[in-house]
């Protein structure tokens, strides 16, 4: 499956008093880069969700190389890797887009739960897999 690209700007009130964006915020990046990478596949995170199963970050890893600054553009990039046969990987990246350094390397390991609890496999998932 080839990688999956969004891009992003940094907006003033997400930097800290350094003028350097807080830490923290990272993390929002990469979750609306992989909501839209889902939706972008046709899943809906709210309809699986509703139906009873809770897919959830279980082990978040970030390597931060660099920090945005106000107005910075970057690009944030996805792709997936099977890490068990209940769990997977979103591998993530960001870069300035102007001059393609990389700002920042991540890897969100995610596994889903059913209505009752249970860890299990969720066939929505499975297609994205860069096996």
């Amino acid at each position: 499956m080839p990688e999956f690209t969004v891009e992003m700007s940094v907006r003033d009130y997400e930097c800290d008093l350094q003028a350097r964006v807080n830490n923290a915020v990272y993390q929002n990046y990469l979750e609306h880069a992989r909501h839209l990478f889902l939706t972008s596949r046709g899943i809906d995170f709210a309809a699986l969700t509703a139906s009873g199963i809770h897919v959830m970050v279980v082990r978040a890893e970030l390597d931060y190389r660099r920090s945005l600054r106000p107005g910075d553009r970057f690009k944030v990039h996805l792709h997936t890797e099977r890490v068990s046969r209940l769990r997977m990987a979103f591998v993530q990246r960001i870069e300035l887009i102007d001059s393609g350094a990389m700002v920042l390397d991540a890897r969100f390991i995610v596994a889903a739960v059913n209505a009752k609890g249970k860890p299990c496999v969720v066939p929505q998932l499975e297609v994205l897999l860069d096996d």
